[in-house]
């Protein structure tokens, strides 16, 4: 029991679980927004269009009906008004609203993720322009008054030296390195012969 617990527990503070916990709790408070806002504001602009339009109920009353059922009054006689308890239908009304709805949640996803890559993609801008820079100095250039336009020119002058040094570091890795195999397996035997 002590060991199915100490999985458990490992199993919960995993990363990825509390994340996935976050993203469906998120998920049913954007669910239950989205609802309200069609089923409250969107739904009946719709059916006051449908309305002008069509002379109808709107999608509340957009069925197909498979077998209909009148409602019988007290002395046993059927009514025009049809009874949907016992009736069998297609419910267009409840499919459109469920499309809306699907539509709706997808683009509030569509526009946080963009809104977070977008966030990133700009922190990832601001480390590219001081990269070279630790956060310790661009908080001193800071400090001292320095605009962001010099800080960007100082760590830019830091890249341009580190891409030179490593380029004489490589040119001069290549002028030291043995041109042929044949020079290699002699340099490898001098340096075992050096050691013995």
């Amino acid at each position: 029991m002590k060991k199915f617990f100490g999985e458990f527990k490992k199993f919960i503070q995993r990363g990825n679980v509390i994340d996935l916990a976050v993203g469906v709790i998120i998920g049913g408070a954007f669910s239950a927004i989205v609802t309200a806002l069609t089923n409250n504001i969107l739904m009946p602009i719709i059916n006051w269009v449908l309305l002008m339009i069509t002379g109808g109920k709107g999608l509340d009353s957009i069925y197909t009906y498979l077998d209909k059922k009148f409602v019988v009054n007290e002395l046993g006689v059927e009514t025009d008004v049809i009874d949907l308890t016992n009736s069998i239908y297609i419910d267009w009304g409840a499919f459109i609203t469920a499309i809306i709805n699907f539509i709706l949640i997808a683009l509030v996803v569509f526009l946080i993720v963009k809104a977070i890559n977008n966030l990133n993609e700009g922190v990832q801008k601001q480390k590219a322009k001081y990269a070279p820079l630790t956060k310790e100095e661009v908080r001193n250039l800071k400090s001292e008054g320095k605009s962001q336009a010099e800080i960007v020119a100082v760590a830019a002058a830091r890249k341009a030296e580190e891409e030179e040094a490593a380029k004489k570091a490589a040119e001069e890795a290549a002028a030291n390195a043995p041109e042929t195999e044949q020079q290699l397996l002699c340099e490898i035997r001098d340096l075992l012969k050096a050691q013995k």
